[in-house]
């Protein structure tokens, strides 16, 4: 009985292990494929079409994606983060930054913190009632 009742109990845990999906089923991009991606999202944003300044941008975003690659802490990401804004300041025109910082499809840009006010919790929704129950 107790050979059967272990068996069971590892055939239990095996199966769950087996049914549990992967963590990270995306496929991983290069530090090349990374900062291409993000250099041509940022030109296509802002209509850069001078190459220096495309391959100047590529090259930042190239030395950051590498530095991405290490695992880092999330201190750590963030001042990744703000490194590469301090560096697209001098690279882009003032312009050009305050679109950067201000687009619409991926607000908010700017890394959070500290001082950023946290929206004001909702309670528990409320029933709906239908217009039949008044």
């Amino acid at each position: 009985m107790k050979q059967l009742i272990s068996f069971l109990c590892v055939a239990l845990f095996a199966g769950s292990l087996w049914a549990q999906e992967p963590v990270m089923n995306r496929p991983q991009r290069t530090p090349e494929e990374e900062a291409l991606q993000q250099t041509m999202r940022l030109v296509r944003e802002l209509g850069i079409r001078d190459s220096v300044r495309f391959d100047t941008i590529y090259r930042m975003h190239l030395k950051y994606a590498l530095v991405r690659q290490k695992g880092l802490t999330r201190a750590e990401n963030m001042q990744r983060m703000q490194a590469i804004y301090e560096e697209l300041k001098h690279l882009l025109t003032p312009e050009e930054f305050e679109q950067f910082m201000n687009h619409p499809a991926e607000q908010p840009r700017r890394p959070r913190g500290a001082n950023v006010l946290m929206p004001a919790k909702q309670g528990p929704p409320r029933a709906i009632q239908s217009p039949d129950h008044k």
